[in-house]
């Protein structure tokens, strides 16, 4: 098949990686690639994935940073630059004969905007349930030629109320485990008030573990006032973003990786990627973690905000065995698995799909 795949442009894809999202997005990319299909990626300038077909939009992501993402709801007030964005992507799509075209985009008129396409369209929504990007799907539905919508996780399609789902996976033959002991906690994730690494920096302190924060500021005050205040934090350091490759070394030597969510955590890729390093996951018990980690199993899930808990449940992390961790991910949370359910959705649309515009 001929795919193109629609990124945010909001950033780059490239490593390190700004979110799951686009991490999963490259790996997907790569996987189709690697099963024999033809795959062009349309995303922001300067992404790369290698091996893979990026196709330049020539949209500087710095300037669409007003449409960044927030959980708290808040953004631009001005939608023109993203729709000019996705308006100038579609219509380089529309100039190529797709037998799919997979957008994964969280914006509202990367949704609208698709109805124009003669390929038939699957969009992926990668967020909790969002008041104007579910007035763009109603609006799109009603198009002639309505998309098929998918979520990632069996929570997210309940709390969207889409039967479809195409679940996120990792690329477990690239990940390295041990099952040796670890030392020291990691959290790994953007600097944002959802992700929670302020929680993460005081589970650890409770439990008066080492902890080693890897991520990039997303939400600038809340980056600033983190490093600012983890100065007064012995055994806390934040680095900068790494290539995955690098932080699933890090991970794979971690007594555990902290997931303590302040939102309904759509996946959870960083809890997958740390259960196939074969190390235990802590998490709150939000959205789809509790799908991904195996409570008791393969970490602990306490409840949303339970600070405390989380850090009594580390105190017992010695209890999970790390080769169960890996089982778990190998049997459940693999990019193969993932690949099979796209390439099954994409020949179901393409065999039903219209008789393309005269």
């Amino acid at each position: 098949m001929k795919i193109a795949l629609v990124a945010p442009l909001v950033t780059t894809i490239r490593e390190p990686q700004a979110g799951g999202s686009q991490a999963f997005l490259a790996d997907l990319a790569a996987g189709l690639v690697s099963r024999g299909h033809a795959v062009d990626v349309y995303a922001a300038t300067g992404s790369e994935i290698p091996g893979v077909s990026v196709i330049d939009t020539g949209v500087v992501a710095d300037r669409l940073i007003g449409s960044l993402y927030r959980a708290n709801g808040s953004g631009s007030a001005d939608p023109g630059p993203i729709e000019e964005a996705f308006a100038s992507v579609y219509a380089a799509i529309r100039t190529v004969p797709y037998d799919v075209v997979h957008n994964h985009a969280f914006d509202a008129p990367a949704v609208r905007l698709a109805t124009s396409l003669s390929s038939p369209v699957i969009h992926t929504l990668h967020l909790p349930p969002d008041n104007a990007l579910r007035a763009a799907i109603r609006e799109a539905e009603r198009a002639m030629r309505a998309p098929t919508i998918a979520t990632v996780s069996a929570w997210q399609a309940k709390a969207w109320g889409i039967a479809t789902t195409l679940p996120d996976g990792v690329p477990i033959d690239r990940i390295p485990w041990s099952d040796a002991a670890g030392d020291g906690v990691v959290f790994a994730g953007r600097l944002s008030p959802e992700k929670g690494a302020a929680e993460a920096i005081d589970i650890a302190t409770i439990a008066g573990v080492r902890i080693d924060l890897y991520g990039d500021p997303y939400d600038l005050g809340y980056a600033a006032a983190l490093v600012n205040s983890s100065r007064r934090v012995s055994g806390v350091s934040i680095h900068s973003g790494v290539p995955r490759e690098a932080l699933w070394r890090i991970m794979a030597r971690a007594a555990a990786v902290l997931c303590p969510a302040n939102w309904d955590e759509p996946f959870g890729l960083v809890a997958a990627e740390a259960q196939a390093t074969g190390t235990p996951v802590i998490a709150f018990r939000r959205g789809a973690l509790e799908e991904v980690v195996a409570d008791g199993e393969t970490g602990f899930l306490v409840p949303a905000g339970d600070v405390k808990g989380a850090a009594q449940a580390l105190t017992r992390i010695g209890s999970i065995g790390r080769p169960a961790c890996r089982r778990h991910a190998e049997a459940h949370l693999t990019l193969d698995r993932s690949l099979d359910a796209h390439i099954r959705l994409y020949e179901h649309v393409r065999r039903r799909a219209p008789a393309p515009y005269a």
